[in-house]
C-alpha cells in the first residue's frame, strides 16, 4: 500500500513527495497530465482528476494514506468532499489535510470558509486525520522581490496585527512527518490539528525593514489599502481570485495570523530543529537572485 499525494506538482506537494521518497516510502503522485513534472525515483505517477469520480476511485484503490491538498479554485470544496468520501469508501483511515489557519474566523473569505467546511466534514465523520493549518507562506513574498528592488515598497497589505509567516519547506517537512507517522502506525491514529506558524509575528513595517537590510536600500511598507492590491492581483489572474485575496488581506489586518501558545514548540519538536525564520528566508532569496 502507498501514500497518495494530491497537488503533487505544486510547490508544497512536490516537496512532500521528495521527502517521502527520501524516507523510502511507497509514493503515488496524483497528476492531471502525465509527464508534467519529473518525480524522484520510486515515485509512481497516477493520472486522475479530483472531480472525476472513476479516476479517483482507481487512484485511491491501492492507497493506505492520503495527503489532500486542494488548489484555490471555485470548486475547491466539491473536490475535497468528493475525495474524502471516496477515501472513506476505499477504507483509507490515514489522512493529512492541508487547511489554513483561522479558517473559522475568516468567514467571508471563500477559500478559508471552504477549508473550514472540509474540516467540519472530517470532524463530523470522525475521519482519522491530521489537519494542518498553515499561516501565510514566506515564499509568497518572493513574487514581490522585483517590485521592492525597483520601487522600494513592500506591497503586501498585511497590516500591523502580526503574521507568523512559515516557510513552505517547513510545511512540507511537518506534513511528511505526519504522513509517515500515520502510515507506519499499526492502526488508525486519533485526529489532531496543528497550526503551522513561523517563530516571528511580523507586521508590514517589520517586513519592509527586513528587506531594507537584505537589499541594502530603503524599503517602505506600502500601507493597508487593499484596493490597489486587488487590482494588481487581477492583472495576473482571475478577478474572483483577486477579490478572494483582497478579502484575505482584510482579515489578516483584523485578526493577524498567529498560532496559539505552544504552537512553535510543538512544531519544532516534530521537526527536531528550529523553524526557519523570515530573516533567513529573505537573506537566502536575495542571495539567490
Amino acid at each position: 500500500m502507498s501514500i497518495l499525494v494530491t497537488g503533487a506538482t505544486g510547490t508544497i506537494g512536490s516537496l512532500i513527495t521528495q521527502r517521502l521518497a527520501d524516507a523510502g516510502a511507497q509514493v503515488k503522485a496524483l497528476v492531471r497530465q502525465s509527464g508534467k513534472r519529473a518525480f524522484p525515483e520510486g515515485v509512481t505517477q497516477v493520472v486522475a482528476d479530483l472531480t472525476d469520480v472513476p479516476s479517483m476511485r482507481a487512484a485511491l484503490s491501492s492507497a493506505r494514506t492520503l495527503f489532500l491538498l486542494n488548489a484555490v479554485t471555485p470548486d475547491e470544496v466539491t473536490q475535497a468532499l468528493i475525495t474524502l468520501n471516496l477515501a472513506r469508501e476505499a477504507g483509507i483511515e490515514r489522512v493529512v489535510y492541508l487547511s489554513v489557519i483561522h479558517a473559522e474566523k475568516f468567514t467571508n473569505v471563500p477559500h478559508f470558509t471552504g477549508k473550514h467546511t472540509v474540516e467540519r466534514m472530517i470532524e463530523s465523520l470522525d475521519i482519522p486525520a491530521t489537519i494542518l493549518r498553515p499561516a501565510y507562506f514566506m515564499q509568497n513574498d518572493s513574487m514581490v522581490q522585483q517590485a521592492m528592488q525597483a520601487h522600494g515598497v513592500y506591497p503586501m497589505p498585511i497590516g500591523s496585527a502580526g503574521v507568523s509567516m512559515i516557510d513552505t519547506r517547513d510545511i512540507a517537512d511537518i506534513a511528511a512527518a505526519e504522513l509517515l507517522r500515520r502510515d507506519k502506525a499499526a492502526a488508525a491514529l486519533d485526529g489532531m490539528t496543528l497550526e503551522l506558524v513561523g517563530p516571528q509575528a511580523l507586521t508590514g513595517v517589520a517586513v519592509a525593514r527586513v528587506w531594507s537590510t537584505a537589499l541594502g536600500r530603503e524599503v517602505s511598507y506600502g500601507g493597508d489599502d487593499v484596493v490597489p492590491f486587488e487590482a494588481q492581483m487581477a492583472a495576473f489572474g482571475p478577478a474572483w481570485m483577486a477579490y478572494d485575496m483582497r478579502l484575505m488581506m482584510t482579515g489578516i489586518q483584523q485578526y493577524g495570523m498567529q498560532g496559539d501558545n505552544g504552537a512553535v514548540d510543538r512544531l519544532q519538536a516534530i521537526l527536531g530543529r528550529e523553524l526557519r525564520t523570515y530573516n533567513d528566508f529573505v537573506r537566502e532569496t536575495v542571495g539567490a537572485a
